[in-house]
Order: C-alpha cells, then structure tokens, then sequence
C-alpha cells in the first residue's frame, strides 16, 4: 500500500497536512496554513525536495528524542517529524519521506 498525503482544517480553522506511510503510520506534518492553496503548495513542495537528502536536517530535542525537518530551497521548514526514540530512527523517517511523498495522492479528510 503507498503512503499518502492527508489535507485537513484544524480546530483553529488552518490548512495542515501530514503524510502517512503505506501502513497508516504518520511521517510528519506541516505547519498551519491560511488558504488551502498554501497547504496544497507546501505539498507539492514536500514532493519537489523530499528525495535531496541534503534538505533533511535531523536534530535531538528537549526531550532525548531526535527529529527531522525536511526544508525547502528557500530554508522554510515544509514538513517536520514526530519524535524518534534514536538517532537512526530519524534517519530511516527521512528515507521513508523520500520513498512516500513523490507520488503520493493527497486526500483530504475531516
């Protein structure tokens, strides 16, 4: 089964979208979006830059947990991770991004 891109509103009335791997499992998510043409773009961008792994920035947080950030050419953060329990485990996150995202459909749900 292939991954897939979810769009949706938030409580808050934002555009975000997450993208979910073959097994339903999410990958990461976006930051929130005024118009849905803004979340759609940062979509596509997800899909443009996803697969140069020198876009991916993979860092530890407060937490002990480690994450990534996939950003644009610009330096925007389009898609960022949930918390992995390893370093590695980040790292397989951006392999998974890299694998998903190009041709995902987006599916927009409530």
């Amino acid at each position: 089964m292939a991954g897939k891109f979810e769009l949706y509103r938030d409580k808050a009335g934002e555009y975000r979208f997450r993208l979910k791997a073959g097994n339903g499992q999410a990958i990461g998510a976006s930051e929130g979006y005024t118009a849905k043409s803004g979340a759609e773009n940062g979509i596509e961008s997800v899909k443009t830059n996803c697969t140069d792994m020198n876009r991916y920035t993979i860092f530890e947080g407060k937490s002990g947990k480690y994450y990534f950030n996939l950003k644009a050419k610009n330096g925007q953060v389009i898609l960022s991770s949930q918390g992995y329990e390893s370093e590695q485990g980040a790292q397989n996150g951006c392999e998974s991004v890299s694998r998903h995202a190009p041709d995902a459909p987006v599916v927009e749900v409530e």
